[in-house]
């Protein structure tokens, strides 16, 4: 069933490829390969018509059915939810094709897809070879520090990886008093909120920085606003933590130790790291294989996804009960949400555009949360960076000018920068490594609250107050 699948995937992307090139031979000039790659949906919408809001539907259908399927329906979304992702993103993708005659927009989109999943996966296969055992009994300090811990080196091997190396370790310490508030907030933590400071932490970041945003301005600029919010919310989980007690008193006597298994896993992380810069936007010499939507860096993540599950010693995958479902329920929703989002994107992008004169820094703190929250926050970013630019009579598309923004209006960067990542922690579809901590947890028998669960009892309670007094202090009344 699954190849069946994979097989009419292919299929698609070749579709898309014969209509790319009818286009090409209609007298319809292709963009060099830096601005398929990098440009935002706005310059896409100047180029053609703006879709129907009625398009929208089938993104709000999946979201709809991605939040109340495993709470109402239970077996027939376990059965069938990869199915309904592929439907609604190929009614999507039709109407892109054969109706708005826009192939660029698919063709970008999916391109974000592949390097996006190239990663998780990459991400996620290489950290399920590395085996950490903290033989510690599980105290709120201790998960406390592994969650300090967890976020900051989110900053070095992104939220992704820290959360598939930290999540396992985290479930086994807590294994005697696991409860879903720690899955939930090592999900705030690690895998969102942790990774704001450094462009490889989350990838609207990175792409900041493949427009021309130096490297470390985002610690520069952010970290002031990281500490006290990263502080706040680990207070917080102390607190409750604190109250948890076990139902068993534990009689185990405690070594203390902390054993590492799995170095040849850690070269395929940092394999997949210096890959990440492995584009023609940062290296000029680096090679473009456009039309292909992949490149060099993809092709070494998906190598990595190979070589490093056959090298991973078995007893250590056994340890971690590694096996491919989580990645590919992500694989499966997000080809549906990065195909459906499209015109929610571009509808977005255009009003951005049309009313920026107006957004001030604190509006654009808030709208680029929300939505980041619910789409996915990598091209909500660029969205917003554009339209910020727009209202100064700037080029996103021209690193000097993006350089010039950066130092003229560091605010405005900021607002959208810091936004960006953290409210990627509200829902389970903010970020790709919230579901994938999801569906390991569940594997491991743990009973993760809902997708309103998540969003009404944990994140708008706990997280919202946060980021409020973030946006009085930082952006409230700013210009």
């Amino acid at each position: 069933m699954v190849n069946k699948k994979i097989l009419f995937l292919i299929i698609l992307v070749i579709t898309i490829f014969l209509r790319h090139n009818e286009l090409i031979a209609s007298d319809q000039s292709l963009a060099d390969s830096s601005a398929i790659i990098e440009s935002s949906v706005i310059n896409h919408s100047e180029e053609h018509s703006l879709p129907s809001a009625f398009m929208v539907i089938p993104f709000v259908t999946l979201l709809l059915m991605i939040a109340t399927g495993p709470l109402f329906y239970h077996h027939f979304w376990e059965k069938h939810y990869s199915k309904v992702a592929i439907v609604l993103g190929i009614i999507t993708v039709s109407y892109y094709l054969f109706v708005l005659d826009n192939t660029q927009t698919v063709l970008h989109t999916l391109d974000e897809y592949i390097s996006f999943i190239a990663l998780l996966g990459s991400l996620f296969v290489a950290s399920g070879g590395i085996l950490i055992k903290i033989d510690r009994k599980s105290t709120p300090l201790l998960n406390s520090v592994l969650l300090l811990f967890g976020s900051v080196i989110a900053n070095i091997i992104g939220t992704t990886g820290a959360s598939m190396l930290l999540i396992r370790p985290f479930l086994k310490v807590n294994q005697d008093r696991i409860k879903a508030y720690h899955i939930v907030f090592f999900i705030f933590v690690v895998s969102n909120i942790g990774g704001a400071l450094t462009p490889i932490g989350d990838p609207p970041l990175f792409l900041g920085f493949l427009k021309g945003v130096e490297f470390f301005w985002v610690i520069e600029h952010i970290w002031y606003i990281w500490l006290p919010t990263i502080l706040a919310v680990i207070i917080i989980f102390y607190f409750i933590d604190s109250r948890n007690k076990p139902e068993v008193k534990s009689e185990k006597d405690y070594s203390g130790k902390i054993e590492f298994k799995g170095y040849s896993s850690v070269v395929f992380l940092a394999v997949i790291i210096i890959s990440v810069f492995i584009d023609p936007a940062v290296i000029d010499w680096i090679p473009s294989f456009d039309p292909f939507p992949i490149g060099i860096r993809e092709i070494i993540m998906f190598a990595v996804i190979f070589l490093s599950y056959k090298i991973a010693n078995p007893e250590i995958l056994s340890a971690n009960e590694f096996d491919f479902e989580p990645i590919k329920e992500v694989a499966y929703l997000f080809i549906g949400i990065f195909a459906t989002m499209m015109p929610a994107l571009q509808l977005i992008a255009h009003e951005a555009s049309v009313n920026g004169q107006a957004l001030t820094p604190g509006i654009f703190y808030w709208a680029t949360g929300i939505l980041s929250a619910f789409l996915d926050n990598a091209p909500t970013y660029l969205n917003f960076l554009s339209a910020e630019m727009g209202k100064f009579n700037l080029d996103v598309n021209i690193p000097q000018q993006v350089l010039q923004f950066q130092m003229d209006y560091p605010i405005y960067l900021s607002s959208i920068s810091v936004a960006a990542v953290f409210f990627g922690a509200m829902t389970y579809i903010g970020n790709g490594p919230n579901f994938m901590v999801k569906s390991i947890s569940e594997r491991a028998g743990i009973k993760m609250p809902s997708f309103f669960g998540f969003l009404f009892k944990y994140a708008v309670p706990i997280l919202l107050p946060i980021f409020t007094i973030v946006w009085l202090v930082f952006y409230f009344g700013k210009a």
